[in-house]
């Protein structure tokens, strides 16, 4: 018998916690000046106990060719980066209804 979800106790090849998880989360990209008049793309509302932030900053660094960091429970590219942010997160399976792109 392989690995139990602690949460719903279920096999961890059947466990359902992470697609659930994606349904609640409510994910806010908006773009930020900052200093000398530099866009940046700010990602919010990931739950960062759900997700590994780093490692989903690093693929959307890849994505949209770009340079950026996670920190503060936020992901921040460097550009404006909404739309492309916007579409590979519905693309790893948050729904498009919970993403509000700004």
């Amino acid at each position: 018998m392989g690995e139990i979800c602690p949460t719903c106790g279920l096999p961890l090849d059947m466990c359902m916690c992470k697609e659930i998880s994606k349904q609640q989360q409510r994910i806010v990209v908006r773009l930020e000046t900052r200093k000398w008049n530099r866009d940046t793309t700010i990602i919010e509302g990931i739950d960062d106990k759900e997700f590994d932030l780093y490692k989903l900053a690093k693929e959307l660094k890849s994505e949209c060719a770009c340079g950026g960091t996670a920190k503060n429970n936020q992901i921040m590219l460097q550009g404006d980066q909404r739309q492309k942010a916007g579409r590979y997160l519905a693309k790893l399976g948050f729904p498009k209804s919970n993403i509000s792109v700004i």
